[in-house]
């Protein structure tokens, strides 16, 4: 999987880092225990601050898609499929679809889900 950073693009780097890193695992592309690329690397690979790609890789951790293993590096999380995620999944699902239908973008979105918890 290459990442690539499009720098004329309203999202910052760390998201657009999020966004092609979650979307690799939604599709396959990243497979549950492939092993993402170090920080470090993946920083100089990209031209980005160490600290920009440290901020996408906690926000994967945050939200289950990735777990750091110290020296093992960071591998992607098996999702587990059961009722209650299908649910919240459909749920997001739709927050996403009507979210886009009325114009938001994903800050916004997230900012009235925010809003909501």
């Amino acid at each position: 999987m290459i990442l690539t950073i499009d720098e004329s693009s309203p999202a910052p780097a760390y998201e657009q880092i999020v966004t092609q890193v979650t979307g690799a695992v939604a599709d396959g592309t990243l497979p549950t225990g492939a092993r993402l690329p170090t920080v470090r690397q993946l920083a100089g690979d990209l031209g980005l601050a160490v600290n920009t790609v440290a901020k996408a890789y906690k926000q994967l951790e945050a939200e289950g898609h990735v777990a750091t293993r110290g020296r093992n590096g960071t591998v992607v999380l098996e999702h587990v499929r059961d009722g209650t995620a299908d649910e919240t999944r459909a749920a997001a699902t739709l927050l996403a679809r009507t979210a886009q239908r009325h114009g938001l973008d994903l800050a916004e979105a997230i900012g009235v889900l925010r809003r909501a918890w």
